[in-house]
């Protein structure tokens, strides 16, 4: 069964000088949060967030799950999976880079079977297949201890 999930953005003014609200999304957990271009294009943010911060949670969020699920379909869920994704945003090129890292605490699992099962949920989570278009998703995936 198929899902949407949606989300309205309010914005006034121009790109450079205006600014914008995330207003409402389906589920409500997100809740109002404000956007700008300086948010997107320097490393002051000023409590606001981008476009790429959100789609970082997003990567973020579904490599996980995707990981927690191979390695469970294997025979290893993991106790834990901390996973960060970085986002780079080139203004006038767009999206450039996104970098995963994961640290995983799974028993019975070396080194070289969690590195595999990181890289097939890295080709295969659906925000990696939406991010198809960007120039380069590298990983840094290691077991804890």
């Amino acid at each position: 069964m198929a899902t949407d999930r949606t989300a309205h953005v309010t914005w006034n003014g121009s790109l450079m000088d205006g600014s914008g609200t995330i207003t409402d999304t389906t589920s409500g957990a997100i809740g109002q949060q404000p956007v700008s271009w300086a948010a997107r294009s320097e490393d002051q943010h000023g409590g606001k967030t981008s476009p790429e911060e959100l789609i970082a949670a997003a990567h973020a969020a579904c490599f996980s799950m995707a990981l927690s699920h191979g390695l469970a379909q294997a025979g290893n869920p993991p106790e834990e999976l901390q996973t960060s994704a970085t986002v780079s945003f080139q203004p006038g090129e767009g999206i450039t880079k996104v970098a995963l890292a994961v640290v995983g605490r799974v028993p019975g699992v070396d080194e070289d079977a969690f590195v595999a099962a990181a890289n097939g949920a890295k080709e295969n989570c659906p925000v990696s297949k939406a991010l198809a278009a960007v120039p380069e998703i590298t990983l840094d995936a290691r077991l804890e201890g």
